[in-house]
């Protein structure tokens, strides 16, 4: 009995130290088995997490083949970026614009409605829209990945070009008008000269020959100022700078001018003195001039004077033409020098193109100088004031008939 007790108990106790082992490893392989599931959830999170990441740098791609595009963003269906190419951020009003929605990125009711039809719709669009006062141009695509939706947004600043369509438009109206109105007036001209029972009186031809030549000169100075300002802005103007006395450029400006003055009973007066020297392109020089002075006989009242003016300050000259005509709004002193820019047609008769001070101002830049006009608020009428280097008078050539006469300035007057 006691060696039967004694097998039961060593059976025993061997199937406990077994049973205790199986539990210890029962215990270890739950532990690997959870230490495993931590590990395929990590790396679930890590898939789901490069898979996302995978799309959004998709939708960045796709988006950013839009390479005329200054911004380009990706916003998922709740309108919120996800994506933003580095420019955009300039662009939205916010600092950190990730994960923000759109309405609070970018002030425009218009650009919102472009993306959301875009997600309604499925398709890409196209639109353009205005945020303070600049001019956009965006495109739209949607983008899928899976069962989520993107929308990616790109965004193009077209204000310059707006601008410069804009001033293309100014020039085609202008140059109509500018060449309808002279060539009608030389139509009707030329038909009054015959309607006369064919017997034109001499005085009466002479008249409106000169009203053709007047005229004909309008179309001249139109295709001139076109062509300058065409060759000034495309770089081929090239510019021979050489001292030259002033007076002289400024005399023959002036002469240039004397018929026109001579219509409105207008004098040219120049104060300039003879031994003032500046370097500078004559024949430029003079065109700048000569618009200055063409400018201020269309603006002049008649029987009146302009006034021309030059004196030295330090290191440069300072070049003035004065007249009594209704000047410059404070508001426009900048304006005025714009390309096609034109003031009160109804007190200037509509002439002229725009494009006068404006080839001024590039002559008189490419000198080296500054050109400005002064406003209503400094005094009254026009007076537009330009810089040029100042040259030593020994390297100025020799002008004949230079002596005391010049030294009291020209006076152009009209004949009679």
């Amino acid at each position: 009995m006691e060696a039967a007790a004694l097998i039961l108990f060593a059976i025993s106790l061997g199937l406990a130290t077994i049973v205790r082992r199986r539990q210890r490893r029962l215990v270890a392989l739950e532990s690997s088995v959870a230490s495993r599931d931590e590990v395929i959830r990590h790396l679930r999170a890590q898939l789901r997490a490069a898979r996302d990441e995978r799309t959004k740098t998709a939708a960045l791609s796709s988006a950013i083949a839009n390479v005329s595009f200054d911004s380009v963003m990706v916003l998922d269906e709740d309108l919120k970026l996800v994506v933003c190419k580095e420019p955009a951020f300039n662009f939205c009003k916010a600092k950190a614009c990730i994960g923000e929605t759109l309405p609070s990125l970018i002030d425009s009711p218009d650009l919102l409605e472009l993306v959301e039809l875009t997600l309604r719709e499925d398709e890409g669009l196209e639109e353009h829209f205005v945020v303070d006062e600049r001019h956009y141009r965006a495109r739209t695509q949607m983008l899928h990945s899976g069962e989520q939706r993107f929308v990616s947004l790109a965004i193009q600043d077209i204000s310059e070009l707006v601008s410069l369509n804009r001033s293309r438009r100014d020039l085609v109206a202008n140059i109509s008008h500018e060449l309808r109105t002279p060539i009608t007036r030389i139509r009707l001209i030329i038909d009054s000269l015959f309607l006369d029972a064919d017997k034109p009186k001499r005085k009466a031809s002479i008249q409106s020959l000169k009203e053709i030549a007047m005229e004909t000169d309008a179309l001249l100075w139109l295709s001139q100022e076109l062509l300058d300002l065409s060759m000034i802005e495309s770089g081929q103007k090239i510019l021979r700078m050489v001292p030259m006395p002033l007076k002289q450029i400024i005399d023959e400006a002036s002469e240039r001018f004397e018929a026109q003055a001579e219509m409105k009973d207008l004098t040219i007066v120049s104060h300039v003195p003879a031994r003032l020297g500046a370097l500078c392109d004559a024949d430029q020089l003079k065109r700048a001039l000569g618009n200055l002075i063409h400018n201020a006989i269309k603006w002049s009242p008649t029987h009146d004077a302009i006034t021309i003016t030059a004196a030295e300050r330090s290191d440069e000259i300072v070049v003035s033409v004065f007249d009594n005509g209704p000047g410059v709004h404070d508001e426009l002193r900048e304006r005025i020098f714009e390309r096609f820019y034109q003031g009160d047609s109804s007190r200037s008769g509509d002439e002229g193109t725009g494009l006068g001070l404006a080839i001024c101002k590039h002559i008189v830049e490419a000198h080296g100088g500054r050109i400005w006009a002064e406003g209503n608020s400094q005094g009254r009428g026009g007076r537009f004031s330009l810089t040029l280097l100042k040259a030593d008078f020994e390297l100025l050539p020799a002008v004949e008939g230079d002596g005391a006469l010049q030294e009291q300035g020209l006076v152009i007057t009209p004949a009679g």
